[in-house]
């Protein structure tokens, strides 16, 4: 029987020994979504004719490239990421229908991999949102309970994931959109290090936050997925030419001798007290294993959310710029001059979010209003980032919620922007500062996950990653997901 929550390992020994074939889990992944996706509502659209025509395809390669875990296992790609041929939407209306000529990076290196697309899944407009209900299309329901939020921007992503349609996902992380989701959906999410992955073909949203990442089953899927999308990309001026570590050889489930640094301004005020008990626990875990817990203090974290909320919006309003309809996407009718179609194609196009981010960001960046915000957000930047490193002088990786609260109902938020705004308080500092972090599973509250954000110094993801798996392989949430889904942990 084929279980896409048994991990990438799982899959990979069952096509090599002629268990399955590459179209038996394309059929697995089809039929799953077309069960399921009525409820959950992650895709966007799938892909059917081009992913069986590719299982075909990498048949061959499956039992060639033994040291390939990925070949001819299915994956979703959220839809602001181009693929050539493949209708790639932003969940925006303004883009409907755009076809791009050329594919990202990091879906081309998963194609090189022997991946298979199954199709495209749900996000907030442009991955502005923390809930996967700013959408043009409809809103992802959280496959834990379908009448919460699954977090967001990649809410489709971690949906996917959690809801058994695909093995894994890629999804953006611009102030914690793959991280958020994977502990609302309780699945892995793994944010790299600002320039680990090439951003080539990632529609921008903010370009000196915005990177590209996994979502996976286990700490362990990630690892595997890393190691195929990071590396340096020529077509991409801000991916770093730094050597990938050997993510999945860093596994080595030992903490023992590692500094894990505890900041109350991440523990205190705002975070909710079921979810500070699920991570404290995970924290005196880790310390019962060998690790050392230091505490550490981020004295300008209080300050990264209006700093986000100045640089982001600032510059996305340029970004989106060029969303006018005149080379591509939605152009509105009945236009009487070039600058009447320009604002009526815009008014029609964005949604009400992605418009109150352009309008900050376009004020933030005004005359006379540049050096008050922008200048003195981008100053508060190096500040926070300036609190990490000299954190890290003392302590290896330091851990934190993921999410201040416990995913909540469908549109219990949805017209409050500051509340919206607010659940990514544990995690935009770490863009800010260009850190990777990965967030696990580490309980389940009320019936509903919490996840474990642990965060790293620059370009060090394989200690996150083996603290993550260290955690994974003692933590009490494989049994509460198989008590959930059944049969499914690892």
């Amino acid at each position: 029987m084929i279980d896409f929550r048994k991990g990438l390992r799982a899959l990979q020994k069952a096509l090599q020994q002629g268990e399955v074939t590459p179209q038996d889990l394309v059929l697995h992944s089809l039929t799953t979504i077309e069960e399921q996706d009525s409820v959950i509502q992650a895709f966007l659209r799938t892909e059917s004719h081009v992913a069986k025509q590719r299982a075909q395809v990498v048949t061959s390669t499956v039992t060639t490239r033994e040291d390939n875990v990925l070949a001819g296992i299915p994956y979703a790609l959220k839809d602001n990421m181009c693929y050539e041929g493949v209708e790639t939407t932003c969940a925006s209306k303004i883009l409907a229908g755009y076809i791009p000529p050329h594919t990202a990076t990091a879906a081309h290196r998963l194609d090189h991999a022997g991946g298979i697309l199954i199709g495209k899944v749900n996000l907030d407009e442009f991955a502005m949102g923390s809930t996967t209900e700013n959408s043009a299309y409809f809103s992802t329901h959280n496959p834990w309970h379908p009448d919460y939020v699954p977090g967001g921007s990649s809410g489709g992503s971690a949906a996917a994931v959690a809801a058994g349609m695909v093995p894994y996902a890629l999804g953006s992380d611009t102030g914690g959109s793959i991280r958020q989701p994977a502990s609302f959906c309780g699945v892995v999410g793994l944010k790299p290090t600002y320039g680990r992955v090439s951003r080539f073909g990632l529609v921008s949203y903010a370009s000196s936050l915005d990177q590209i990442g996994p979502i996976t089953n286990s700490v362990e899927d990630a690892a595997i997925v890393l190691s195929a999308i990071a590396g340096f990309d020529e077509r991409d001026a801000t991916c770093a030419n730094v050597p990938v570590d050997d993510y999945v050889g860093a596994l080595t489930g030992d903490v023992k001798g590692l500094r894990i640094g505890v900041a109350a301004e991440l523990m205190g005020e705002g975070i909710d007290e079921r979810v500070r008990n699920a991570v404290q626990k995970a924290i005196d875990l880790l310390q019962s294993l060998g690790a050392t817990v230091v505490p550490i203090h981020l004295p300008h974290l209080s300050y990264a959310i209006a700093t986000y909320y100045l640089i982001a919006p600032a510059e996305a309003s340029s970004n989106l710029a060029r969303f006018d309809g005149v080379r591509y996407g939605y152009r509105a009718p009945q236009a009487d001059n070039l600058l009447s179609m320009y604002s009526k194609t815009r008014s029609a196009g964005f949604g009400d979010e992605v418009k109150r981010r352009i309008l900050l960001g376009t004020y933030a960046l005004s005359s006379g209003y540049y050096d008050a915000y922008y200048k003195r957000a981008q100053q508060m930047r190096t500040l926070i980032a300036q609190d990490f490193q000299q954190a890290y002088e003392h302590v290896d990786v330091i851990v934190a919620p993921t999410s201040p609260v416990l995913p909540f109902r469908l549109g219990e938020a949805s017209d409050d922007p500051v509340t919206n705004y607010l659940i990514d308080i544990c995690t935009i500092p770490v863009n800010l500062a260009g850190l990777p972090a990965i967030s696990v599973p580490c309980d389940v509250v009320e019936g509903l996950p919490v996840g474990l954000q642990i965060i790293g110094n620059m370009f060090d993801e394989a200690t996150i990653l083996r603290v993550a798996d260290t955690y994974e392989k003692h933590s009490p949430f494989a049994a509460l997901r198989e008590a959930k889904w059944g049969g499914a942990a690892q």
